[in-house]
């Protein structure tokens, strides 16, 4: 069990649900871009979201972007403690740096003298990208998880301990086995990904595997799916991967859909991806089946709620298993959204 560390109004480790993050690619100087792609994070469900300060102008205009949300908010800080004091000043709920690229040690030591008065955790944040040249001869995950330690130690030494690590590669392997080397040797929490995963498709995947492994393994407090793509699609991707592992802490529907075949008169893509969107915008636990053929579609789809078994000119909806209507297939989803309703 790790400690729990607590950053805004949300609480990780120590049994505590798994946050989802995300972080905004807008430029947080432009405030009002970052604040309004803030609010679709928080619609969508991220529950922490970071944002890069790479100068004086965005670690002021984090002040105005703080305020506008109640999520709390994580200032990526490179290079520069003094944008992490201001980030700080601003309201920053959390500090995420790399130790060793902020400076010589008197500065890690008043920045974190600085954040412990005033109660704001740190972000250990290594990337298998961008190690000290000392780790060179190390295999890769061990060399992440010894850089953490050591950054790690670097706070303790301060008297710091309000601390989160991360140790992400873009190589997945490696990834899952610096996490499992880290979880061995420390209680922090810690914040699970992939890093520059790639584009959608690929990403997804990667993440996936990834954190999905992991948190099959007990290991993780806290994700991010890393994308090139809009940041909302990291927290729908992050919450279908706890969802998939019976991790996601609250009701939600589910859609099962068969592959098709030879056998499939309907077009189970096009009415499962319908009801996937409607799926959404339900707040029940509802498990829905949309299957090609009434050859084995009911008794593959064992453990939905409902759903459609396709067939030639008519299609079944059942429930719990038993047939409760016959419709015409252009009457499918009207007649599932129906039953859906009902439950």
């Amino acid at each position: 069990m790790t400690k729990k560390v607590k950053i805004g109004n949300i609480t990780i480790g120590g049994g505590e649900k798994i946050a989802v993050q995300s972080m905004t690619n807008t430029k947080t100087s432009d405030i009002d871009a970052t604040i309004a792609q803030l609010e679709a994070l928080r619609k969508a469900g991220c529950d922490i979201a970071r944002c890069s300060v790479p100068d004086a102008a965005s670690a002021k205009a984090l002040k105005t972007i703080v305020a506008s949300t109640d999520m709390p908010i994580v200032a990526d800080i490179h290079f520069d403690y003094r944008l992490a004091i201001a980030a700080a000043d601003a309201g920053a709920a959390k500090i995420r740096i790399n130790p060793g690229n902020i400076g010589d040690e008197s500065k890690v030591e008043y920045l974190a003298k600085y954040l412990k008065e005033r109660e704001i955790p740190i972000r250990i944040g290594v990337n298998g990208g961008s190690l000290d040249k000392k780790y060179e001869c190390m295999p890769l995950a061990k060399a992440m998880c010894e850089s953490a330690l050591e950054h790690v130690a670097l706070l303790e030494k301060h008297g710091f301990y309000d601390i989160v690590i991360s140790v992400k590669s873009s190589d997945v392997i490696n990834t899952i086995k610096a996490y499992r080397l880290l979880s061995e040797k420390c209680d922090y929490p810690l914040h699970v990904g992939v890093t520059e995963a790639g584009i959608y498709e690929k990403g997804l995947i990667k993440s996936a595997i990834g954190i999905g492994s992991l948190l099959c393994d007990g290991i993780g407090d806290t994700i991010r799916v890393s994308l090139t793509d809009d940041p909302v699609k990291e927290v729908y991707a992050a919450k279908e991967i706890l969802k998939a592992i019976g991790r996601y802490d609250g009701a939600y529907a589910e859609v099962v859909s068969c592959p098709t075949c030879a056998r499939t008169c309907i077009d189970v893509q096009g009415i499962a991806t319908k009801v996937e969107e409607y799926a959404r915008t339900l707040d029940k636990s509802v498990k829905i089946a949309v299957m090609g053929c009434v050859v084995n579609g009911i008794g593959e789809s064992k453990g939905c709620d409902v759903g459609v078994a396709g067939g030639k000119d008519k299609s079944v909806i059942f429930r719990d298993g038993k047939i409760i209507a016959t419709v015409p297939n252009e009457r499918i989803l009207d007649e599932l959204k129906r039953a859906i309703d009902t439950i």
